[in-house]
């Protein structure tokens, strides 16, 4: 794991790769995190080590690929949270911030500090979160995934940042988001 002092600017992911991406509802995004979620933290959650989000909402919103979801811990499994629930805590950032995180080449502590990844809401869960995160060891669970995880995090740090567009894309009406 990397522990810089300072970042290189920020990568973020150009409107054209993003516009497909916002295409869907937080609420499929969510769902398919919480199956994704409580097969790799199984371990963790039968020995409650995720019982800090009991009845507790965490939204996550990547912001330049324009997704967001929301997760809450009831009965030992996680479960998508109805985005109209109010969220106890937010983090908000890039893919490749979120990139960073996953695959330890920044710690959680440097991205916040730098201001790469950014917490809302009730402080006390996000300190959970966070130590949750930097006790998390996937290597053995998650091994060719994170390896191509390491590739796409490489790949976006290369791409040179395009100008930011002024304007958000126009999304036709029946296209939105629910």
């Amino acid at each position: 794991m990397k522990n810089s002092s300072t970042l290189p600017e920020n990568p973020f992911l150009p409107a054209p790769l993003a516009l497909p991406l916002s295409l869907v509802s937080s609420t499929s995004y969510s769902l398919m995190m919480v199956k994704i979620l409580n097969k790799l933290f199984a371990p963790e959650l039968a020995d409650g080590e995720l019982d800090f989000l009991s009845d507790k909402v965490m939204r996550v919103d990547v912001i330049d690929a324009r997704l967001s979801f929301s997760i809450t811990l009831r009965d030992g499994v996680l479960q998508a949270a109805d985005k109209k629930q109010p969220h106890n805590l937010s983090i908000e950032g890039t893919i490749y911030d979120f990139l960073l995180l996953a695959t330890r080449r920044e710690d959680a502590d440097t991205l916040f500090f730098n201001r790469r990844l950014r917490l809302g809401g009730d402080t006390e869960l996000g300190l959970y979160v966070k130590n949750f995160l930097d006790a998390l060891e996937l290597e053995g669970r998650i091994g060719p995934f994170l390896k191509m995880l390491n590739g796409v995090t490489t790949l976006i740090g290369r791409v040179p940042n395009l100008p930011k567009p002024a304007f958000k894309l126009p999304i036709p009406k029946l296209l939105r988001r629910s």
